[in-house]
């Protein structure tokens, strides 16, 4: 029984009413207080009243928390406040502080909840979720299908036979758990690409709503091997962000509201780590805000925009840059807040994700944050903006599924692993100690990567240096290799590729960074081009050498900046300066 000229008691009455259903009846006191003599007027006014059909009688808080506990999965509320010394008290100060000033949470009410507020259900959302991230997979497997045999097929760049011919002579079956994936089994080119297709298969059935929760454990496995039989070029954080999302994404298949929880927590570790990392480095450009006058040029793919972003002012960049820790750093603790500060979160992280996307080139990895923002929001906001029509059209239950108990128990025993995990991880990457039995458990749970830390441009690079590589005939006359996205030819316009991941690109940036001694790829990358094997060709835009392989090669360094305006014009993109070599002048073996 509620006052029924009380706007906050009736917004909330409705609300419960939803939550119930039949198991509990909702009358205003002005309607049936001459039934219960027994409770005085002025009770009524004051709070809530709740009687049992045993007669039992309880009002404010603990008439709330009674409401509640015939919910599913409210009951916890009730038990805490009967259970947990000091948490009735704090309840029943809060309501009364509440129940003092009701037109003033009633309009609080309405800027966080929205007007018709109901119980927030996610089957829309979960649904075109699944499916959009169906897409991404689909990129991914297709991306690196069409670079695999270059990369590591039996003439590729690191060949995967190779690395399970040597760690199957060292390592016994303890290599199944170390590094699990299916090339133990089979690590032939067929197989590899195999792997790549059925990947791409299984992301169509996801994307067309078939057999989607096989699909999705199937795909899991295949892009668990891949990251494993990738080797150096399977080392960056979106592919253990597509693994622990799509290991979520299963989850979210069997029971709807851990599998939402357990993503938006994904996203709140991505977003907020990435903000933290550029603190915690105490790299001065970014506690200076001077970082995006240096990110549009020293990125590693920039696209067309890049140019333009970079010949912003500079007090422009720093307001972007003070941007970016906002949505980083802010607005990632309002993912777990009322329903209209998560969609503002999400509009933020959107805007971010998409200045981003638009000025470089990250592959699936914006999109798939971008996928994640889905999560913040719930099937009223979506079907208010959806076509009705569409929405109509697809198979959505009417009824909300409740998973059976023993899928359940399963989803709340991974959810608190995955949760413990993380917490031990962002622990350890700020600075602590986590106890060494949470540091063995999160050992143990590695090799899957259904969790992993995430972290954004720590530090930022101020210089834009990238490798040349050449080959000649005669050590005279050197012809250079063009790559299909990254800089090279200073009149090559900055391309877009977004989602493929061309990752022989990638792995050339960061090897500008890193001493080519130490790069084992790099050696084997050379090799083949003095090979001219066309499966690593391939990956190029241009061989300068189409008919004949080249008797030398080798790498330069070279600094690069953006033209200005007048050069651009005439076609010019890029000036750069020769610093020096980067790997020596080598040949093959015998000649």
């Amino acid at each position: 029984m509620y006052d029924g000229d009380c706007a906050f008691c009736g917004y909330w009455a409705r609300y419960w009413n939803r939550l119930t259903g039949e198991r509990v009846s909702y009358r205003p006191y002005q309607d049936v207080a001459g039934e219960y003599k027994a409770i005085p007027l002025a009770d009524f006014q004051r709070a809530v009243q709740y009687i049992a059909p045993d007669g039992y009688h309880a009002s404010a808080a603990e008439a709330s928390f009674l409401t509640l506990s015939h919910a599913r999965g409210k009951g916890i509320w009730l038990a805490l406040y009967r259970r947990l010394p000091g948490f009735a008290t704090v309840s029943e100060l809060a309501y009364a502080f509440m129940a003092a000033h009701r037109s003033a949470f009633f309009r609080i009410s309405l800027f966080l909840w929205g007007r018709d507020y109901g119980p927030p259900r996610y089957d829309l959302v979960s649904f075109l979720f699944l499916r959009l991230f169906g897409l991404i997979y689909l990129s991914a497997f297709i991306s690196f299908g069409v670079q695999a045999m270059g990369l590591i097929g039996s003439h590729g760049i690191v060949p995967l036979a190779d690395l399970i011919d040597v760690i199957g002579a060292r390592v016994g079956p303890e290599r199944f758990y170390l590094m699990p994936m299916v090339f133990w089994w089979n690590a032939s080119d067929f197989f590899i690409q195999a792997v790549c297709w059925a990947g791409a298969g299984l992301s169509v059935l996801v994307v067309l709503n078939l057999l989607p929760r096989l699909s999705l454990l199937l795909l899991y496995v295949l892009y668990l091997s891949l990251l494993y039989g990738g080797q150096d070029f399977m080392t960056y954080q979106w592919d253990t962000f597509l693994l622990e999302g799509g290991f979520l994404a299963l989850l979210l298949s069997f029971a709807t509201t851990p599998g939402v929880w357990l993503l938006r927590w994904l996203l709140f570790r991505f977003m907020f780590m990435s903000g933290m990392v550029k603190l915690l480095s105490g790299d001065p450009s970014w506690w200076n805000l001077s970082a995006l006058s240096y990110h549009f040029l020293t990125q590693p793919l920039p696209t067309p925009v890049a140019w333009h972003a970079a010949h912003l002012p500079l007090n422009v960049l720093k307001v972007l840059t003070g941007g970016t820790f906002f949505v980083e750093l802010v607005l990632p603790f309002l993912i777990f807040c009322p329903r209209r500060l998560r969609f503002f979160a999400a509009f933020g992280i959107l805007v971010l994700q998409s200045c981003i996307l638009v000025t470089g080139n990250y592959n699936w990895f914006n999109l798939q944050t971008m996928l994640l923002c889905l999560l913040l929001f719930d099937d009223a906001a979506l079907q208010s903006i959806l076509p009705h029509r569409l929405i109509g059209m697809l198979p959505l239950s009417a009824e909300q599924n409740v998973p059976p108990r023993s899928i359940t128990i399963v989803t709340g025993a991974l959810a608190l692993l995955i949760v413990f995990c993380s917490l031990v991880q962002m622990d350890a990457r700020f600075g602590g100690r986590p106890p060494a039995l949470a540091q063995a458990v999160d050992r143990v749970v590695e090799p899957l990567h259904i969790v992993s830390g995430y972290g954004l441009f720590a530090v930022m690079t101020t210089e834009r240096d990238e490798i040349i590589i050449e080959g000649s005939y005669d050590g005279v006359d050197w012809r250079q290799y063009q790559f299909r996205y990254k800089p090279g030819d200073v009149e090559h316009r900055p391309r877009w590729n977004i989602p493929h991941q061309p990752r022989l690109d990638w792995q050339m940036w960061f090897a500008a960074l890193e001493d080519p001694r130490r790069l084992r790829w790099f050696a084997g990358f050379l090799k083949r081009l003095l090979e001219n094997e066309p499966a690593v060709t391939a990956l190029m835009e241009r061989n300068p050498f189409p008919d004949k392989p080249p008797v030398f090669v080798r790498a330069l360094f070279y600094d690069y900046t953006y033209t200005g305006t007048e050069e651009k014009a005439k076609g010019q993109w890029w000036e750069r300066r020769l610093l020096g070599v980067y790997f020596p002048v080598v040949q093959l073996a015998g000649e």
